[in-house]
Formats: C-alpha cells, structure tokens, sequence
C-alpha cells in the first residue's frame, strides 16, 4: 500500500515538476523494485504466504476428513 502511495506520489510531483523530473522519479522506483534487497524480501514473503496458505489448506481438509467442526454455536448445538 505504501508502494502504490509512492508511486501516486511520485506521479503528480514528476507532472508539476515536467517530464524530466517524471522521468527521474519513475526511474528510481524502478531501481528500488529491481534491487536485490527488495527482490530477496518479497521471495521470502512469498515462500512465507505460499506456506502459510498450504498450511491452511491442510487444517480445513484434515477437518472435513475426520468430519471435524468448526466450533460454531447456534442454541446451544456445536456446529
């Protein structure tokens, strides 16, 4: 989010200051996104989504193999 702020940012200075200074500016995001610092975090936090997600993936279908519920109560009734 604060990326795309940025980058919004970025926009309407570049557009006040004239196309140079556009340029200049949209240059530099892309050096930033191209490093590899920033390459190498967003992999790590990619690799950490991907896991977390199969780990989820994993929890709802063991429960809906062993018919396990949820934990949901409506009057008193588990569902």
């Amino acid at each position: 989010m604060k990326f795309l702020l940025g980058i919004a940012v970025g926009y309407v200075l570049g557009a006040r200051a004239g196309r140079e200074r556009y340029e200049d500016i949209v240059a530099l995001a892309r050096r930033v996104a191209g490093s590899q610092t920033v390459q190498s975090t967003a992999g790590v936090l990619q690799a950490q989504a991907a896991g977390a997600a199969e780990r989820a993936k994993n929890r709802l279908g063991g429960r809906m193999l062993t018919g396990q519920r949820t934990g949901t109560s409506v009057n008193g009734h588990r569902y």
